[in-house]
């Protein structure tokens, strides 16, 4: 089943190029890359180690400053050959969720306070921090570990309240790096499907770095990064896709 991609994309990038150092030291990490991700749609990213993958993510989560180009996140100009919002922790906090191979939890804080303490950055009061927190443990149907610390976590376990704790400001976008590199594959397929169910049931957009070819079928579209330059996408076919 493919995304409902109807409506304007939530991650626009146009020309956007990222290089470090000067000089005979300069290294061109993204060349020019054109892309557009679509609300309820799920797109891999795949690529040789160093091709820029990891980098593009973190332009696209506002972590790195892009070198050129334009990037415009759910319908803002966020830079334009420089940035053009000053406040990005409160863009990355408000917009963007993060899920990476490692999940990454605090060990000393039980399932609901880790997601819970997103919220709490945000201002929301405590207790309904941890509503909200609760509601997206069911939601992910690991409500039942709610007051499990990280240690007792099995890894897909331990994945899905790391996804309970990107998605606790309901952001559109969703960057996923290498998220089922640590688990087998029936858990992987578990842990993608889910981020489906996410980009369709919440219209979020889901970019996810991967070298797994285990869950390649459950992609909408799939890109290639080589040498920091964007390939021609990779079309699946309906059959190919998991229903």
């Amino acid at each position: 089943m493919t995304g409902d991609t109807g409506g304007r994309p939530l991650i626009e990038l146009e020309g956007i190029a990222k290089h470090f150092g000067e000089g005979e030291t300069r290294v061109e990490a993204l060349r020019g890359i054109t892309l557009a991700v679509g609300p309820g749609e799920v797109v891999g990213l795949l690529g040789p180690s160093g091709s820029g993958k990891t980098t593009l993510l973190n332009v696209i989560g506002c972590v790195l400053e892009p070198s050129a180009g334009r990037m415009v996140l759910d319908g803002e100009t966020v830079y334009d050959g420089r940035w053009t919002r000053r406040d990005l922790r409160q863009l990355r906090l408000r917009k963007i969720g993060f899920v990476f191979q490692f999940h990454n939890l605090l060990p000393f804080l039980d399932s609901t306070d880790n997601v819970a303490l997103v919220l709490d950055l945000a201002g929301l009061p405590v207790a309904e921090a941890r509503r909200r927190a609760n509601e997206l443990l069911d939601y992910l149907e690991v409500g039942h570990r709610r007051h499990a610390f990280p240690a007792a976590l099995s890894g897909g376990e331990a994945q899905r309240v790391a996804i309970a704790r990107a998605l606790a400001n309901r952001p559109r976008i969703i960057l996923a790096d290498e998220p089922t590199a640590a688990l087998d594959s029936s858990r992987a397929r578990v842990v993608v499907d889910l981020l489906r169910r996410l980009a369709v049931e919440q219209r979020a957009a889901i970019l996810v770095v991967t070298h797994d070819e285990k869950i390649y079928d459950r992609f909408d579209r799939i890109f290639h990064l080589r040498d920091g330059a964007l390939e021609v996408e990779r079309p699946l076919t309906r059959s190919r896709r998991k229903s």
